[in-house]
C-alpha cells in the first residue's frame, strides 16, 4: 500500500466529515425554528435526532483524523480502530435518542397537543430531506472509496434521517392540516423505533472491528485462491484476517519447496503479495514460509477439531 493511496483515503474521509458537520448544524437551526413555530412532537424528534447527529458527526470528524495518524511506538498497527470507537459512540447516542423520542411520543399519544405553523414545518422538512439526501450521496461515494467504518456509521444516521424526515412530514401534515395530532405523536414513535433498529446495525459493525472479526468466507477463499495460483506455493495454513479502519490485516503461513534459496522464496512471496494487493489495495500482508511436507505444529496453531476450510 502506497503512502499516496492512504493519503487520498484520509483526505476523502476528512472532507466528507467536514461536510457532515456542516449539514448537521444547518439542519439543527432549521428544525429548531420549525419546532418553535409548530410545537410538533415529530419535529421535536427530528430535532433531537439532528442534535445527536451533530455530536456523532463531530466524533467522526475527530476520529478519522486520529485514525489517519501513522503507527507509533505505542500503536504499532496504526490507529485505524479509532474509527470503530467513533462508530460505537454513535450507536450509543442513537440508542439514547430513540429512547427519548419514544418516551416523548408515548406521552403525546395520551396527551395530544395541536400542531401549528404547518407550512413552515413542511418547508423545513422538505429542505432537510434534500440536504440529507445530498449528504448521503456524498458519504456513499466516500465509503466506496475508503471503506471507512466511521463514515459508514455516520451515513447510517443520515439514511435513517431520510426515512425519519418522511415520517415527520406525515406527522406535521396530519397534525396541522388534518386535525389529527395523535398521528403526529405516532409518527414520532415510528422515528424512535427506526433509530433503535439503525443503532443495532452500527453497533454490530463497530464491534466486528474492535473484536477483530475475521473476513468473510468468500474473502478468505479469494485470498487462498490468489496465493495458490502460483504452483510453487504448495498450501496455505494459519490464515488470519482482521480489519483496522481502511486496512485489512492478512497473515498466513505458506508451504514452499525447502530447496529454494532465501532470495527465491522471497520473490515468490512478493509476487503473492502483489496478487493480493490487486484485490485489496490497502491490505497489510505478512507471510511466513514453511518447508513443504510434514511441518512441526506451532505453539499457537488452531486445534484440528476447530480448523475449518483452506485457511486453517
Amino acid at each position: 500500500m502506497t503512502a499516496s493511496s492512504l493519503d487520498d483515503i484520509h483526505a476523502a474521509t476528512r472532507n466528507v466529515t467536514r461536510l457532515s458537520v456542516g449539514v448537521a448544524v444547518t439542519l439543527i437551526v432549521l428544525k429548531a425554528f420549525a419546532l418553535g413555530a409548530s410545537g410538533s412532537v415529530s419535529m421535536l424528534a427530528s430535532l433531537a435526532d439532528s442534535t445527536l447527529d451533530l455530536v456523532a458527526s463531530l466524533a467522526t470528524f475527530f476520529a478519522v483524523r486520529w485514525a489517519a495518524a501513522p503507527p507509533d511506538d505505542e500503536h504499532r498497527f496504526g490507529h485505524g480502530k479509532g474509527e470503530a470507537l467513533a462508530a460505537l459512540v454513535q450507536a450509543g447516542l442513537v440508542f439514547a435518542s430513540s429512547v427519548f423520542i419514544g418516551w416523548e411520543a408515548i406521552q403525546r399519544i395520551f396527551d395530544p397537543r395541536p400542531v401549528s405553523a404547518g407550512y413552515w414545518s413542511v418547508l423545513v422538512v422538505l429542505i432537510s430531506i434534500a440536504l440529507t439526501g445530498w449528504l448521503v450521496w456524498r458519504q456513499t461515494r466516500a465509503v466506496k472509496a475508503t471503506g471507512s467504518v466511521a463514515i459508514e456509521a455516520d451515513r447510517a444516521h443520515y439514511v435513517a434521517d431520510l426515512a425519519a424526515n418522511a415520517v415527520v412530514l406525515i406527522g406535521v401534515i396530519s397534525g396541522a392540516f388534518l386535525s389529527a395530532p395523535g398521528l403526529d405523536a405516532a409518527a414520532g414513535l415510528v422515528v424512535a423505533v427506526w433509530l433503535f433498529w439503525g443503532a443495532t446495525g452500527i453497533l454490530r459493525g463497530a464491534a466486528d472491528q474492535l473484536l477483530d472479526r475475521t473476513a468473510s468466507d468468500a474473502d478468505r477463499v479469494a485470498i487462498t485462491t490468489a496465493v495458490l495460483s502460483d504452483p510453487r506455493i504448495g498450501g496455505v495454513h494459519r490464515l488470519r484476517t482482521r480489519q483496522a479502519g481502511p486496512v485489512m490485516m492478512i497473515q498466513m503461513h505458506i508451504d514452499m519447496d525447502p530447496a529454494l534459496t532465501l532470495d527465491q522464496a522471497h520473490a515468490i512471496m512478493q509476487e503473492a503479495e502483489e496478487r493480493l494487493l490487486a484485490q485489496w489495495p490497502h491490505a497489510d500482508i505478512l507471510m511466513h514460509p514453511d518447508p513443504r511436507g510434514p511441518v512441526r505444529p506451532h505453539a499457537d496453531d488452531v486445534s484440528p477439531t476447530t480448523a475449518k476450510g483452506p485457511w486453517a
